[in-house]
């Protein structure tokens, strides 16, 4: 065994420039590197892999760029969906600040239930009581007006765990991949079962996703003149729903274009991966995010009320879909504070 003293003293300053170049080679590499917060595991090789492979000009499974279409589901897979969707805590919090115009609320379900905090009354309202919510909160103003309310309220809100802003509960990872395949010639849109015009305000902002290429459920929108000014009106009827086979039509209707990658992490996601990567060309790329991290997030899949991961789960085994293990595969979950 050598000792320490067995070797011959640096030159001065010999130490100080080996440094450098140290730091120098680890700085190049981490610049080199697109998905950082990534662990070098499978699912980190599958992205580059199948980028590399439609890239490549000569491959066999080239795509032109104008075919580049990648498509993102929202809560679950670039936000944190518990410990429930961000749009619906919005939607609870509004009926909160109209109740006081609204009397006949404390004795009127479902709002009587968000009034009193009672959310086994509120969940076994079932899906028509959230959507008798949704329509009394987002409806009855024009989308400017809404548009600042969404705004305003995600500027103030805090998620109830982190207590940090909802717009930074975004998955660190998930930017660098938009990122990446952006910089690869990828168009990226999101295709999210929430509200199109709850996400449009700020996803460029934060996800780099302009409000074009956001795709979500709607509710119906009128023409109105106010005051001599053209407004959109948006009215308590449902017009579109932008989950599970919906996300399918919804991507034909927006885009006209089928995608080569799909990005999800919920049964509400099964119909666009199937429709993203079975079939068509040869390059197609299907990702699903497992929610395994119970310690910097949350663990999730087959039994929850939000984002349940259960049949997607298991087409993922036999489609070849890639499955993320947030906790083994990414090094970090969040933006930093």
């Amino acid at each position: 065994m050598f000792a320490i003293h067995d070797f011959p003293k640096p030159a001065p300053g010999l130490g100080l420039a080996i440094m450098a170049t140290l730091l120098f080679v680890a700085s190049a590499q981490a610049q080199s590197d697109p998905l950082p917060s990534w662990n070098d595991t499978a699912p980190k090789a599958a992205v580059v892999a199948f980028v590399g492979k439609v890239t490549k000009e000569g491959s066999p499974e080239f795509v032109p760029q104008s075919e580049r279409v990648a498509v993102f589901d929202n809560d679950g897979t670039l936000w944190a969906e518990h410990p429930m969707y961000t749009q619906l805590a919005f939607a609870l919090d509004r009926v909160k600040v109209l109740a006081p115009a609204h009397p006949e609320w404390k004795d009127t379900q479902p709002f009587k239930a968000v009034l009193e905090g009672d959310m086994k009354t509120l969940a076994a309202s079932g899906e028509k009581g959230l959507v008798d919510i949704i329509m009394t909160t987002h409806a009855g103003m024009t989308s400017d007006d809404f548009k600042k309310v969404v705004t305003d309220w995600l500027a103030t809100a805090r998620d109830p765990k982190f207590k940090r802003p909802y717009t930074e509960l975004v998955y660190q990872p998930m930017i660098e991949l938009l990122a990446y395949l952006r910089a690869n010639g990828f168009k990226t849109f999101i295709v999210s079962g929430g509200g199109i015009e709850f996400v449009r305000p700020w996803a460029e902002q934060i996800y780099g996703v302009p409000p074009e290429q956001v795709i979500g459920s709607s509710i119906k929108t009128e023409f109105r003149m106010r005051d001599d000014t053209p407004t959109l009106y948006r009215l308590p009827q449902v017009n579109f729903i932008d989950d599970k086979a919906g996300k399918p039509v919804g991507i034909n209707e927006h885009i006209g274009r089928r995608p080569i990658a799909a990005f999800g992490n919920s049964d509400g996601d099964l119909e666009m991966l199937q429709w993203t990567t079975m079939g068509g060309a040869p390059a197609r790329f299907g990702m699903i995010i497992h929610h395994t991290d119970a310690e910097r997030e949350y663990a999730y899949d087959r039994d929850t009320e939000f984002g349940r991961l259960d049949k997607a789960l298991d087409a993922a085994a036999i489609t070849g879909w890639t499955v993320v293990d947030m906790k083994a595969d990414w090094k970090q979950i969040f933006r930093e504070e």
